[in-house]
């Protein structure tokens, strides 16, 4: 696991994180036209506001200055903001077509106060995409990957609450998000699994090879729509609807 922000920006460029964004971009499937006014709060290092700043007005949002040094931003029109929370006050109500938060919940002692100004300044039909960590698939991971089966037992037991080079993580459960967001507002549309197989395995070689890249993505797409593997999957993803 990585344990400074450089070699967190280093998995980036790894094919198990580059199919991480791929399948975001897949299951979100926006349309390039017509172009969308987009919030990425807590963009980290802007990948995914970059790829949609091709052709979306999109806005970048990070408390974490470090990260934002070593962003992403071949896409010159992307706007990129250091702060947290008390940036969105910059926007109206309902300005954005699309909000992202992805991998920042758990991070945050306030979920509902964060939630609540992101559907704020959400249109109206508009739609916010979350992305957290899910608990079986972390326990998966440490009993499979990492080969400590007496973490997994701990994380069975107890939960996650981690400390992280992010602070303490909080891995929350489906049902208190859409609950949180049920009411405010937001109704679950659609949940994916994210990472059910693809680092499970410690062969990294393989993953360096087209092959394996476009079998595993293609059997990652085919397995995050069904509900077995979106329960064991490292992340879900939730799309809410306002």
């Amino acid at each position: 696991m990585p344990s400074t922000i450089n070699d967190y920006r280093q998995l980036v460029e790894k094919p198990w994180g580059k199919m991480f964004y791929d399948m975001i971009y897949r299951q979100l499937s926006l349309p390039t036209n017509p172009s969308l006014d987009i919030l990425d709060f807590g963009a980290g290092f802007c990948v995914t506001a970059n790829h949609y700043a091709q052709h979306h007005r999109v806005a970048a949002v990070e408390p974490n200055e470090d990260m934002l040094h070593l962003k992403l931003a071949d896409n010159c029109v992307m706007d990129c903001i250091h702060g947290g929370l008390e940036t969105l006050q910059q926007w109206n109500d309902g300005f954005f077509d699309l909000v992202i938060c992805h991998n920042v919940l758990e991070y945050v002692p306030d979920k509902k106060q964060i939630l609540q100004e992101l559907a704020r300044v959400l249109k109206q039909g508009g739609m916010l995409s979350i992305v957290k960590h899910n608990l079986p698939g972390r326990i998966f991971a440490s009993a499979v990957f990492s080969d400590d089966p007496e973490s997994a037992f701990r994380l069975l037991e107890n939960g996650d609450n981690s400390d992280t080079m992010f602070g303490s993580r909080d891995t929350y459960s489906n049902e208190y998000l859409i609950e949180q967001c049920k009411q405010i507002g937001l109704s679950m549309k659609k949940r994916f699994g994210i990472r059910a197989f693809f680092s499970l395995s410690t062969n990294d070689d393989v993953k360096f090879t087209k092959e394996w890249y476009d079998s595993m993505l293609k059997l990652e797409m085919k397995a995050c729509e069904l509900d077995t593997y979106k329960d064991i999957a490292f992340f879900n993803h939730l799309l809410f609807r306002k």
